[in-house]
């Protein structure tokens, strides 16, 4: 790759391909896909230009993409991925979730949700047979008012003690997951693990990337929800471990400070909330109190 400065007839002739690959798209139906592809092209023509991409180097970026695509089935989402560890998840998750009052913060999402997770009463157990430390999880869902918001949905999931999660596993085992609802006064309480760190999956084209570029795959501690009820905006998020060494550098970028809750441990002949017989064993519990945003 040359460093010598770039003649204008060179600029000229990179500059009339951006316009006429960005006026290809001029007669697109649809005006927000328009929008979409001649920004798109926009960006991608001045990332090459600015860099001044190799064809090696595009050749070595084809090859990565297609092996994304090649690994990802319909339990490991690789593009979702990279989008973490590139932090355009979170940058998604910003754009969409405007602040509004005191509404809980939002973050990523991650590759390991599975929709129709068991369904439990208040009080139930999410974890299953994952191994880990019990913990007591409760709060209240409001509105930015104060208000209770009962029937809300609360999907809840998490990585076992060994830092997998039940998909991960090639058995069929559910575990560290399901659903539950918050009760007429929004009150909502389950058993699940007390979080732990953990790798994101790095044994494929993104975590070749991350090697390459010394960064760590591990993630902070973390429980996920998704909380949804009428007329509010569906929240996604996670409850973090205070104290964690992995706050600062988390591989998908997605703690943020309020998110951060203090789990407290119990030992164990401490008695649980609902008399539950832990045989001893220590646990902990937490408390998070969710507020949606409107619509």
């Amino acid at each position: 790759m040359s460093n010598n400065p770039i003649s204008a007839e060179q600029t000229k002739r990179e500059e009339d391909l951006v316009r006429t690959v960005i006026a290809s798209f001029d007669k697109t139906a649809d005006p927000r896909l328009k929008e979409i592809m001649q920004k798109l092209v926009q960006h991608l023509h001045n990332f090459v230009r600015d860099i001044r991409l190799s064809e090696s180097e595009w050749e070595k970026m084809i090859e990565f993409l297609t092996a994304v695509g090649n690994i990802t089935d319909d339990r490991r989402q690789e593009f979702i991925l990279l989008s973490d560890v590139l932090g355009i998840s979170m940058q998604t998750v910003a754009v969409n979730n405007e602040a509004f009052g005191t509404a809980t913060e939002a973050t990523v999402f991650g590759p390991f949700f599975v929709n129709d997770a068991p369904l439990i009463d208040i009080g139930g157990d999410i974890a299953g047979d994952a191994p880990g430390q019990p913990c007591w999880v409760e709060g209240t869902v409001s509105d930015t008012e104060g208000n209770p918001i009962g029937g809300a949905r609360i999907e809840v999931w998490e990585a076992d003690d060994d830092g997998f999660y039940d998909v991960q596993y090639t058995d069929g085992r559910v575990a560290g997951r399901a659903h539950l609802y918050s009760d007429p006064d929004g009150n909502y309480s389950f058993w699940g693990l007390t979080p732990t760190p953990y790798p994101i999956p790095h044994d494929g084209p993104v975590g070749m990337m991350l090697e390459a570029t010394s960064r760590s795959p591990m993630r902070a501690s973390h429980l996920h929800f998704m909380v949804t009820a009428p007329h509010r905006r569906k929240l996604v998020t996670h409850i973090f471990v205070a104290g964690d060494e992995l706050l600062s550098s988390d591989s998908v970028f997605g703690v943020k400070e309020s998110l951060i809750k203090h789990f407290h441990y119990q030992a164990g002949d401490v008695v649980t909330p609902d008399g539950r017989d832990l045989g001893g064993h220590p646990w902990s519990r937490v408390r998070f109190d969710i507020i949606l945003a409107p619509e």
